[in-house]
C-alpha cells in the first residue's frame, strides 16, 4: 500500500518508497523531456509523457516510467501524487547515476467504476549539480479495455483480424516483409544513434575521453529524447 507523505501546497503528495538498483545502458524504451517550471533549470528526461490504466485489461494497472540521468553528476528524485491512496510506486525515491536510468513502477490499486474517467497528477521532482528540475505528467482510468475490438462478420460473431501474412499462401511473397524489415533496421539505427547521442557529454562538461568536437547541447538531447519516445511507441504498438 501508498504511504501518504508532506503534500505540496497544490496537493501533490508524497508516494511510497521502494528503492531499486539503477541501471548503466539505457534500453530502447526512451524517455521522453518535459519542460521545466519558470523556476527549474535542469532538462527533466522521462518517458511516457501520460499513464493511461485500463479497468479490464489487467495487464494495464502495472506501468513503467523511464527517468533519464544523462548528465555528468547524480540526480536525486522524488515522485509526488496528487493521489497517492490510489496508487502503489516502486522507487518512489532515490539516486541515479550519472548517465544512467531508473524504471520507476505505478500500480493501480481501485479500477472499480467509480474511478473510470479519473485524471491524477504525477510529478517527478529532480535536483544535482546545484540545480533542480520538475516534470508532471498525467495518469487516467478508462474503462473497458486497451486493445481494439475484434471486426464483426456478417453472421454476428467476432473475426480475428488478419495479417498480412495470412492472405499469401505459403511460397508467395510478402511484399509488406521486406518493407517492414527495412523500416525496422532504420528505427534501430535511428535509436542507437539518438542514444549515443544522449550519452556523450555537453559542451559544458570536460571530458578527458570524448573529444571536444563531439560534445553536444541540452537541446540536442533534447531532440534524441524525444524521436526515442516516438520509437518506443511505434516499438509498443
Amino acid at each position: 500500500m501508498m504511504h501518504q507523505g508532506q503534500s505540496s501546497p497544490d496537493g501533490i503528495q508524497e508516494t511510497g518508497r521502494v528503492r531499486k538498483k539503477d541501471r548503466h545502458a539505457p534500453s530502447p524504451s526512451a524517455a521522453v523531456v518535459g519542460h521545466p517550471k519558470s523556476q527549474d533549470s535542469l532538462p527533466v528526461f522521462l518517458f511516457p509523457t501520460e499513464l493511461v490504466f485500463y479497468a479490464q485489461e489487467h495487464s494495464s494497472h502495472r506501468r513503467v516510467l523511464t527517468f533519464y540521468n544523462p548528465y555528468s553528476f547524480v540526480l536525486r528524485f522524488k515522485v509526488l501524487c496528487t493521489a497517492p491512496a490510489l496508487y502503489t510506486v516502486v522507487e518512489a525515491e532515490g539516486n541515479v547515476r550519472a548517465r544512467s536510468c531508473v524504471d520507476i513502477v505505478v500500480r493501480h490499486q481501485d479500477v472499480s467504476s467509480r474511478n473510470w474517467g479519473r485524471r491524477d497528477r504525477f510529478r517527478l521532482e529532480v535536483s544535482g549539480g546545484g540545480q533542480r528540475g520538475t516534470r508532471e505528467i498525467w495518469a487516467e482510468l478508462r474503462g473497458g479495455e486497451g486493445a481494439e475490438k475484434p471486426l464483426e462478420t456478417p453472421q454476428g460473431r467476432a473475426a480475428p483480424p488478419m495479417s498480412s501474412a495470412a492472405m499469401f499462401p505459403p511460397g508467395v511473397l510478402n511484399p509488406d516483409r521486406g518493407r517492414d524489415a527495412s523500416l525496422f533496421a532504420l528505427y534501430i539505427v535511428v535509436g542507437l544513434v539518438c542514444i549515443t547521442c544522449l550519452m556523450l557529454p555537453l559542451h559544458s562538461e570536460p571530458s578527458p575521453l570524448v573529444p571536444l568536437h563531439i560534445h553536444v547541447t541540452v537541446m540536442q538531447k533534447l531532440v534524441c529524447a524525444y524521436i526515442l519516445g516516438l520509437l518506443t511507441m511505434v516499438f509498443l504498438r
